[in-house]
Parts: structure tokens; C-alpha cells; sequence
């Protein structure tokens, strides 16, 4: 997955596309000192997007802003279940 597209909106929150999801507009917020999705509005042309796959688009966006290490650094990473 690449991140293809990437603007700052009215609220300061991000909105990203992804090569996987073209028609599909990612919201992410910040929370300290990284971000994180916090909605998508899907397209239905679009396949349908799993846990991995936000988590690859939170670090993708993070990697791009040069905030991966504090995304990396956040209390529950490594905790997640699936």
C-alpha cells in the first residue's frame, strides 16, 4: 500500500488516500504526538478495508510526517489482538 495523496483539512486533522483505496477518503486526528484514523469515508467501488490495513495507513501517514517514532512509542502499540 502506498500513500498516494495528503492535505490538511479546516480542523487540522489529515485527509489521506491510498493506492489500495482510491475512492475511499481517510480522516486522521492527532492524539500527542502522532496520528490516527479516525473515520473513512468508504467508497463502495473500494475493497473492503481490514484492522492490518489501518494499521499500515497510520503508518504510512506517521512515516511521511516524520512521527513514526512516537507512533511507535504509544502506550497500547504491540497490544493488539486480531
Amino acid at each position: 500500500m502506498k500513500l498516494t495523496n495528503w492535505s490538511y483539512t479546516k480542523r487540522y486533522n489529515i485527509k489521506g488516500q491510498f493506492d489500495v483505496f482510491p475512492n475511499s477518503i481517510v480522516i486522521f486526528r492527532k492524539i500527542k504526538d502522532y496520528y490516527f484514523v479516525y473515520t473513512i469515508n468508504w467508497s463502495l467501488s473500494d475493497p473492503v478495508v481490514s484492522k492490518s490495513d489501518l494499521q499500515e495507513m497510520e503508518r504510512l501517514l506517521n512515516a511521511e510526517l516524520g512521527t513514526l517514532e512516537s507512533y511507535y512509542q504509544r502506550k497500547f502499540f504491540g497490544n493488539d489482538s486480531e
